[in-house]
């Protein structure tokens, strides 16, 4: 049979996907196992999922190991994979923000010194309001930048802020909102459109009963 290869993202966010496939016809109780193992399918069900790292769903996605996938909008906006977005899921919610030090006061007479992991999300948003910056490329802990005067401001994904309040930063500038959206490769959106198309609608409704 031919199997619907779904890419999850590991940890809660995946788990509370599965729950949607789950209610939408398409159950693999295996995956809800105790394990390890890294890849469950249910031929009766005709589907195939399998956890990976959240920012490598849009690649699966993209390349065709996953049918269809969930990734963050944060992800499809910095990589720009070539994958429909079928569904905002309404879930992982949070947003892409700007802050800075409390004290911090912006001098246009020079480039912003930006740090961020999300490189081209910094650049796309200041090219839109014309500020000249220097994006400085870091993987973690980007809230220690500012604070120790490596960078002017940080681009990151802001959820409650708490990290931000107990290292002394503000949001200054909000981006783009950000939450769990369902991706779909461009050929298996052809080839396997049936069993997408019930999936979408199916959690379009779950979404719907719920609001």
């Amino acid at each position: 049979m031919n199997m619907l290869n779904v890419a999850l993202p590991k940890g809660r966010l995946g788990e509370r996907v599965y729950a949607m496939f789950e209610k939408a016809g398409f159950p693999c109780p295996a995956i809800k196992e105790n394990n390890r193992k890294l890849i469950f399918e249910n031929p009766e069900a005709g589907v195939r999922y399998f956890w990976v790292k959240p920012s490598d769903v849009a690649i699966y996605v993209e390349r065709g190991a996953a049918d269809i996938g969930v990734a963050g909008k944060d992800i499809l906006l910095e990589y720009e994979p070539d994958v429909y977005e079928l569904l905002d899921l309404k879930t992982g919610i949070c947003r892409m923000a700007v802050a800075a030090r409390e004290d911090f006061r912006d001098d246009p007479t020079r480039p912003l010194k930006v740090a961020t992991k999300f490189k081209n999300i910094a650049r796309n948003y200041y090219t839109s309001v014309g500020r000249d910056i220097d994006i400085i490329h870091l993987n973690g802990s980007i809230e220690i930048a500012p604070i120790l005067g490596l960078s002017d401001v940080i681009v990151d994904i802001v959820e409650t802020g708490t990290t931000l309040k107990e290292n002394h930063l503000v949001v200054t500038e909000e981006i783009v909102p950000i939450s769990a959206r369902l991706i779909a490769g461009k050929a298996s959106f052809k080839f396997k459109n049936e069993p997408i198309e019930a999936i979408v609608n199916s959690i379009s409704r779950q979404m719907e009963a719920i609001q």
